[in-house]
């Protein structure tokens, strides 16, 4: 993957409607880019539109804040034309996801376009689970896959 300078670099996390998983991948790289003593713009969005406006799932804040994390303040928005330009890093949370960035991106755009499991090793090609039917033990299970994914996105840009 190739990776901009720390100083450069800005983050988007996208799923479907910007309230479970690509919120908790902004929280957890918030964290682990802090951690790390990263200069790096971080936000999530959504491909589909029925969210906009609102605060991430109470399910996945609930998971954010066992972490030390608080998310209330989140807004879920849509990926727009904009982001194509304004951020080095787009990461797709599922393969659906995915695909509809790629159709999406306007010519010239400089993000670079991946699913976030690719940067865990053993992880290539997976998507994030999906939660948002399940119990709250889905949440958990999503927290840990974008968690670890963060990690490593964290990693890769101090080495940057």
């Amino acid at each position: 993957m190739v990776m901009k300078e720390q100083t450069e670099a800005a983050i988007l996390f996208v799923c479907l409607g910007n309230i479970c998983r690509s919120p908790l991948a902004e929280a957890a790289f918030r964290h682990h880019a802090e951690l790390a003593g990263l200069d790096v713009e971080i936000d999530s969005a959504g491909t589909g539109r029925w969210h906009i406006g609102n605060p991430p799932d109470p399910r996945a804040q609930s998971v954010a804040r066992k972490h030390g994390i608080e998310t209330s303040h989140y807004q879920a928005r849509q990926l727009e034309d904009a982001d194509f330009h304004r951020f080095t890093h787009i990461f797709a949370l599922d393969h659906d996801n995915l695909a509809d960035i790629r159709a999406r991106a306007p010519e010239g755009s400089r993000a670079h376009i991946m699913l976030l499991l690719d940067l865990v090793e053993g992880w290539e090609g997976q998507a994030v689970a999906d939660p948002y039917y399940g119990d709250d033990s889905g949440f958990d299970d999503t927290w840990h896959e974008v968690s670890e994914a963060a990690l490593a996105l964290a990693a890769l840009l101090q080495k940057s």
